[in-house]
């Protein structure tokens, strides 16, 4: 295996962290990828300073070609032709590959994608996952065809969503298992010994794009799926509320799953020293905030500084 390992010639196209993680495993592993293909960098931040992808660096710190077309049009199926691949690995890439770079590869291109499909079928599975309060999610090694996560399933693996894990701690469980799946799936493949296996289509759900507006907390909605959208949004965009008409980021937060509406729904109110908002069905605890222009705050010390907070109303 290990001759025919690194006579394989393979393109890798990903962007984000948990893309870069993946082609480390790859070239820890020895695979021989002749080329790299990731977004472009961008500008971030007030001072526009240009970033480049996690998947770039990696690339580089191995002195790897990298390619970054704006499109996958005709130039740039020769420049993936020149490379002469085998077998294409996509993994969050964020473009979608015509056909005529599918069947470009010997192998054609295989995808890597954290969910288990047909469930949560495009951009953002592990955020819909957790927004849905799943507890059960995973990852998935398919064929790529011309739709959308849609081509035939290669190999798939479950992994339990602990009750309080964020999208980080999340993301990275499926790294880690997306890495050891699809370093154990390839030998098989490559071999013939793996049958694909058609997604069943009546099981499909497909992810809602996340903007950063979605990230506003509607307090007729019940305290879990609140903690939920927490949860989901840990690392981007974050949740927030109004208050006094200003932005404020709910940074650090629990819930008690409580059917009682004592209060107006989202009044702050104070319980011997613990400070809640009223949900539509449960409550909301309030740890660490955040105030629009403000650093973040521990709830006490928030409180001490703004009297009219607790018995006032969130929108």
């Amino acid at each position: 295996m290990s001759e025919n390992k690194k006579k394989l010639q393979v393109i890798f196209m990903g962007t984000p962290e948990f893309s870069a993680d993946i082609l480390t495993s790859l070239l820890e592993a020895e695979y021989n990828i002749v080329g790299v293909f990731t977004q472009a960098d961008k500008k971030v931040g007030r001072k526009q300073t240009i970033e480049k992808s996690p998947v770039r660096l990696v690339a580089e710190k191995n002195n790897l070609p990298v390619f970054t077309p704006k499109k996958l049009d005709e130039a740039a199926l020769i420049e993936i032709q020149n490379l002469k691949a085998d077998l294409i690995i996509l993994v969050a890439y964020g473009k979608i590959l015509p056909q005529t770079v599918l069947s470009a590869p010997r192998l054609g291109a295989i995808n890597i994608h954290p969910s288990l499909l047909p469930k949560f079928r495009g951009p953002s599975p592990i955020q819909n996952a957790l927004l849905a309060g799943n507890k059960i999610t995973g990852t998935t090694i398919m064929l790529m065809d011309a739709g959308v996560d849609t081509g035939d399933i290669l190999r798939q693996k479950e992994i339990v969503i602990a009750q309080n894990e964020t999208y980080l701690e999340l993301a990275q469980k499926l790294d880690t298992l997306s890495s050891q799946l699809l370093l154990e799936t390839l030998p098989d493949f490559l071999a013939g010994k793996i049958v694909p296996q058609k997604q069943d289509d009546v099981q499909t759900s497909y992810c809602q794009i996340i903007k950063k507006t979605d990230g506003q907390i509607n307090w007729h909605d019940s305290a879990e799926n609140i903690y939920n959208k927490y949860r989901a949004f840990f690392n981007w965009p974050g949740i927030f509320t109004i208050w006094n008409g200003k932005r404020l980021k709910l940074n650090k937060i629990n819930f008690i799953s409580d059917n009682s509406s004592v209060y107006a729904i989202g009044e702050v109110f104070r319980i011997d020293d613990i400070i809640y908002v009223q949900a539509e069905a449960g409550w909301i605890e309030l740890i660490e905030i955040q105030l629009e222009g403000k650093p973040s705050t521990k709830i006490f010390s928030f409180v001490n500084g703004h009297k009219n907070f607790v018995g006032s109303k969130l929108i």
